[in-house]
């Protein structure tokens, strides 16, 4: 059907019942595109409609040279979405009724370039997914204010975001560019051996707390890498810049309070995904295995190997298999690495602002006054050469409170007034002078990883008698009939992951990846190689429903492809996990 027969069936169901708009799904040809109304709310109040608009590429006018290569294709889908939501801000009237009534929304993101479903181009077709609150007088559709949206309004959405000639194309390609500079960087990384790094005049403080826009003013200092840590790397489309690279090994971030140094680190933290051009840390980039470790008193453990950490707990508690409904700080801190290394980091991020300091160093004093004995906890002093030495682990830390961490590191970086500073010759010979020398806890060595295989039987997406799974915000995860905190999981950085999340894990139970014989980082791979096989899509519960029921699927507009550690941290944290060690 065209446009013109959209637009009389729109006309018709003026006044009637809000159902009656069920109707006008399918699909209708429009001039220059094609629309689709795949999915219709059933009340105004509802999750609005979900529609697609798809111009063939042959109009488009998208050279493949955009999207030949993943990392291009990501990139070119990621401005399409923001060009879409920006033409949104111009073109559309706003509410026009009752309930989300005259709404229309993309999941155009925030400050990072993540692979969404939000757009789509290939060789056929450039298509943008989007939401729209269908209008109501309360319950009785209003036809002609759905006209002026479908027909008038959306057809100027995709004239100002699907078509090259309508965008700056200059801007198209830095967007683009800049993408693919930031994954070469982290590829640059590994062959290197360098943990992190940070370009010279990256831009590096935030608005505030709560707004990751980068800080205006006079006031901001760009960043200047110290000359004994500067490399050049030459960018396949920025050719040579200079930076900051952070070798492998034990690197601690040291300096006074507010002087930058947990800035840095939550550069560092953010710098495993790509940003857009303005943000200020385009160019800082940090391997994609790098975890964010802190402490998390309260959450749950299920059969975590913590005895690197702690053991001889009173009573005989085994710490070979630790559960717990109610860690305490270290418990918490020493499952998280445990963890994290299970799914496969190999790069720790640690501040001790937000670490549990019993964890972190027991001083000399300490020890002479409470015998090891009586101690069960190794500190993460003692074990973090370890960690390098046998499993290859480096660590970044944040200290501003204990030298003792002077004689396990490989580089000391000194913050002072947000400008980096090598230290290391200093460090090592305060640390060399002292003579009150606590002593070397534990083992002296971490021993190995002991994988677990989750249970299917103990993850149940259940409601009643059908399936709830949903985000509720960032930092949440509704799950069958509990819900998942994912508070302290600090490199979550889009609502859209967390969605993802909560379906991926959907998504592995009915696929079969939890078989009880796998181990979570086996059924990590499986995941995410079905979803680069066969699209975010497949996990859609909406693309399930329409297949069995012989439909066109109702394709998600709202995923963002979230890293495996996040995946295992919201398996980790479910207060019903089950494993098998």
């Amino acid at each position: 059907m065209d446009s013109a027969g959209l637009k009389q069936k729109l006309l018709q169901l003026d006044g009637s019942g809000y159902k009656s708009y069920r109707g006008v799904r399918g699909a209708y040809s429009f001039p220059r595109f094609e629309l689709f109304i795949d999915y219709v709310q059933g009340d105004p109040f509802a999750a609005p409609s979900r529609l697609r608009a798809r111009v063939p590429q042959a109009s488009a006018g998208f050279e493949p040279g955009l999207y030949d290569r993943d990392v291009r294709r990501v990139a070119l889908e990621d401005y399409l979405a923001r060009a879409f939501a920006r033409a949104i801000g111009s073109v559309v009237r706003g509410n026009r009724g009752t309930g989300k009534s005259g709404h229309i929304g993309v999941d155009s993101g925030g400050q990072e370039i993540l692979e969404r479903t939000a757009a789509v181009v290939n060789a056929g077709f450039a298509e943008v997914r989007f939401a729209a609150g269908l209008p109501a007088d309360g319950r009785r559709c209003l036809g002609r204010e759905a006209v002026a949206m479908l027909i008038d309004e959306v057809p100027r959405l995709v004239d100002a975001s699907l078509f090259m000639d309508a965008l700056d194309g200059g801007a198209v390609r830095r967007h683009i560019e800049a993408a693919e500079d930031q994954e070469w960087l982290r590829e640059w990384l590994r062959r290197e051996g360098l943990a992190a790094f940070v370009a010279d005049g990256s831009v590096l403080p935030r608005e505030s707390g709560i707004r990751d826009l980068p800080l205006k003013g006079a006031g901001v200092v760009e960043f200047i890498s110290p000359p004994e840590l500067r490399r050049e790397p030459m960018l396949p489309n920025r050719g040579k810049i200079t930076g900051m690279g952070i070798p492998g090994g034990v690197t601690l971030i040291v300096g006074g309070g507010y002087h930058g140094k947990s800035t840095l680190l939550r550069a560092l933290e953010s710098g495993v995904y790509s940003h857009i051009p303005g943000d200020g840390r385009e160019l800082v980039a940090c391997r994609d295995d790098a975890v964010k470790i802190r402490a998390e008193d309260g959450r749950r453990i299920e059969k975590v190997d913590i005895s690197p950490f702690i053991s001889n707990l009173p009573f005989d508690i085994d710490t070979t298999a630790f559960g717990t409904e109610n860690a305490s700080g270290s418990t918490s801190q020493a499952a998280n690495i445990v963890e994290a290394l299970e799914a496969g980091s190999r790069l720790l991020l640690i501040d001790e602002d937000t670490s549990a300091t019993n964890f972190m160093i027991r001083d000399e004093l300490m020890q002479r006054l409470i015998a090891k004995e009586k101690e069960p906890i190794t500190p993460f002093i003692d074990q973090v050469r370890n960690l390098e030495g046998e499993h290859g682990v480096s660590t970044v830390l944040v200290m501003g409170g204990s030298g003792d961490y002077f004689g396990v590191a490989d580089t000391v970086i000194a913050m002072e007034d947000y400008m980096p500073r090598v230290v290391t010759a200093a460090a090592r010979r305060i640390a060399g002078s002292r003579k009150d020398i606590r002593a070397a806890e534990g083992p002296g060595r971490f021993g190995p990883l002991s994988p677990r295989a989750p249970l299917a039987r103990s993850l149940n997406p259940r409601r009643g008698g059908r399936e709830k799974v949903a985000a509720k915000g960032l930092r949440t995860i509704v799950f069958g009939r509990q819900t998942v905190d994912l508070s302290f999981v600090e490199q979550l950085v889009d609502r859209s992951q967390t969605r993802a999340i909560g379906d991926l894990v959907r998504f592995g139970l009915k696929r079969g990846f939890f078989d009880g014989e796998a181990d979570l980082a086996a059924i990590l791979d499986l995941m995410l190689e079905a979803v680069a096989g066969e699209s975010l899509d497949a996990i859609s519960p909406y693309a399930e429903e329409d297949a069995r029921a012989g439909r066109p699927g109702a394709h998600p507009g709202d995923y963002a492809l979230p890293r495996r550690y996040e995946i295992a941290a919201m398996i980790n944290r479910m207060r019903s996990l089950l494993v098998r060690p």
